[in-house]
């Protein structure tokens, strides 16, 4: 009898131990230590509505120089990777045989220019003579031909001088724009063709300068609608190596380039179903390079009076998504939200939060409905003073 009694205390035990176990979370007790959070303020602003992509850098335009004479390459007036402005003087060809040639077409124009013009004065005596009846029809008419084609050779020569000229002038190899040179594809002391491959260095433009991406072929009616109402926004985010001291901790950070929107495909690319546009960047820092890969951020309008909290304050549960909301009498309350789009760190949220609430951010973990909660630092959340910020740790 004594043993079915027990038993029965046993089971009795067991069922309050399972009872207890599937009863809801119960508020934290008022005695409880208060648990140390960070918070943040629920604000309400105007965010972009954005697109982002992997983008490609591109020189702005890049010219590779050629010779348009053959010569010795006798002298090089840059260093490799150096800027140079339109016009600088970057190469030598050996001049002294287009010298010659210069001189020598001269030289004939001069010996046609005397013929010429006794061809003319012959056939101005014929045509006296002729006039007389001294002079046959046919002389008269010979004497104007010679003279007529004396004057076409003093026009040949002419051209011949002007491409002599020409010729001296490509000794002297410029530089057609304003830009930054590669490596030296040809070195000093080596006989060169006129326009013959490889060119003597290549010269790209970095000021401005373009970052080619795609996009998919859905957003396309909403890239031509806000086109239509000016230029649209676009921002190259440029991640940038781990900095820090050695021993220190290293941490990866970005910069950001503002540019415009300035060129639009003219059809889709149908084997991937996006389709091609650049963005043109003033670059006076020099901050993006032909060849990088940098993420694109293309804005196409604005989004007034859109509730906004730090991502991390962000939990997911069996209920859906929550945050923590800290209450004016300084405990944690869990609230299920609807969020929207991320952008940088923030997300909008839709539905759940009102401006002015306070979310947190950091410790959660530690965190019940009911719980205490203090802002590090010191801080109370439920005090009068401090409440509309987080406090510094």
């Amino acid at each position: 009898m004594h043993g079915k009694r027990n038993r029965w205390g046993i089971l009795v035990c067991i069922a309050a131990l399972l009872a207890s176990g599937c009863s809801k979370p119960q508020a934290a007790p008022a005695t409880a230590a208060a648990v140390p959070v960070r918070v943040a303020t629920v604000v309400q602003k105007t965010v972009p509505v954005q697109v982002t992509a992997i983008g490609n850098v591109e020189a702005y335009s890049t010219v590779a120089i050629k010779a348009l004479v053959s010569g010795e390459l006798t002298a090089v007036h840059f260093r490799e990777g150096q800027d140079v402005h339109k016009g600088d003087l970057l190469f030598e060809i050996y001049r002294p045989p287009f010298e010659v040639a210069l001189q020598q077409a001269e030289a004939n124009l001069a010996r046609d220019k005397a013929r010429a013009e006794n061809a003319r004065i012959q056939a101005q005596r014929y045509a006296n003579l002729f006039k007389e009846g001294v002079a046959s029809s046919q002389q008269n008419d010979q004497a104007v031909a010679e003279a007529d084609a004396n004057d076409a050779a003093v026009r040949a020569d002419a051209a011949e001088v002007l491409k002599a000229k020409l010729n001296l002038q490509y000794c002297f190899v410029r530089s057609p724009l304003d830009g930054r040179t590669g490596g030296f594809l040809v070195h000093q002391g080596n006989l060169i063709k006129a326009n013959e491959n490889p060119p003597l260095v290549v010269i790209n433009q970095l000021n401005p300068i373009h970052v080619n991406f795609a996009l998919p072929e859905q957003y396309l009616a909403e890239v031509k609608k806000f086109m239509a109402g000016g230029k649209l926004r676009v921002e190259a985010v440029i991640p940038e190596g781990p900095g820090g001291s050695a021993g220190a901790a290293k941490t990866q950070t970005a910069r950001t380039e503002e540019g415009e929107l300035s060129f639009v495909d003219n059809a889709v690319d149908n084997t991937t179903g996006t389709i091609r546009m650049k963005a043109t960047f003033a670059n006076q820092q020099r901050r993006l390079w032909p060849g990088q890969f940098v993420n694109v951020v293309l804005t196409l309008a604005k989004q007034p009076n859109t509730i906004v909290i730090p991502a991390q304050a962000l939990q997911t549960g069996q209920a859906g998504t929550y945050v923590y909301v800290v209450k004016p009498d300084g405990t944690a309350e869990s609230r299920v939200v609807v969020p929207g789009r991320t952008v940088r760190g923030e997300t909008m949220v839709e539905k759940g939060l009102k401006p002015g609430e306070l979310v947190v951010t950091d410790g959660q973990l530690r965190l019940v409905p009911g719980s205490k909660v203090i802002v590090k630092g010191g801080l109370e959340a439920g005090s009068t003073t401090g409440q509309g910020a987080p406090s510094g740790s």
